[in-house]
């Protein structure tokens, strides 16, 4: 592989930064059950990465155009928010090991993620990273959610800095073909869902998890692309 020196890093929330879809899909999980349809594991898992849209959509495909939407978020969010106010939101293993090694090689990082600001800001305060990116983009910045490249797109010129120059970490499959289609280098961090075969092709590089990412990093800034 080819060795490329990167000028910026893009990091997906949900699944990479954060270990925040378990937290969703328990409170989902919880929410349909009360509303009488039960959400199998694999049907959350499924659903990683994916818009507030998507999910409506396939929850009304699995559980019948009755169902009722507006209970679901409000049961749902009720569950999340009874746990992150007990239990917090962890960062995920590697993810302060990574922002280290990208801080010693001088190279500048954004957040971009599906989920609306408020949410996402949210998230960042309950792990305590709510001061460590400067540049974050959300749901309400991009035109299109991914898998469309709009985020990944808005994040690079918000870094001022070419999409090409950039390396994006991304957990979902969703996410991988969001960064390639927006012309980004991408490594795959797979969390909730699989790697499944087209995604885990599409991406430049799967890894286990961040640390393997900082060690990349800290290979005088190189990455083995």
């Amino acid at each position: 592989m080819n060795r490329l020196r990167l000028a910026a890093l893009i990091f997906d929330m949900d699944g990479l930064v954060l270990d925040t879809e378990t937290t969703y899909f328990e409170a989902w999980r919880r929410a349909a059950a009360d509303i009488g349809c039960e959400l199998t594991e694999q049907f959350c898992s499924d659903l990683s990465g994916c818009s507030g849209e998507i999910v409506r959509q396939r929850l009304r495909d699995y559980c019948g155009a009755e169902f009722d939407i507006a209970a679901f978020q409000q049961l749902s969010g009720a569950y999340w928010t009874r746990h992150v106010e007990r239990h917090g939101i962890a960062v995920k293993p590697g993810f302060r090991a990574a922002l280290a090694a990208a801080d010693r090689h001088g190279l500048n990082y954004a957040l971009a993620t599906n989920s609306r600001r408020a949410n996402a800001e949210r998230c960042l305060q309950a792990a305590g990273l709510q001061q460590v990116f400067s540049v974050i983009v959300t749901a309400d910045n991009a035109i299109q959610p991914k898998p469309a490249p709009d985020l990944f797109l808005r994040a690079a010129e918000a870094l001022v800095c070419p999409i090409a120059d950039c390396l994006v970490l991304e957990d979902s499959p969703v996410g991988v073909r969001a960064a390639k289609a927006a012309g980004a280098r991408c490594i795959m961090v797979p969390s909730a869902a699989a790697a499944e075969p087209e995604a885990a092709e599409l991406a430049d590089l799967v890894l286990a998890d961040l640390y393997q990412v900082a060690d990349l990093i800290s290979a005088q800034g190189l990455l083995p692309l």
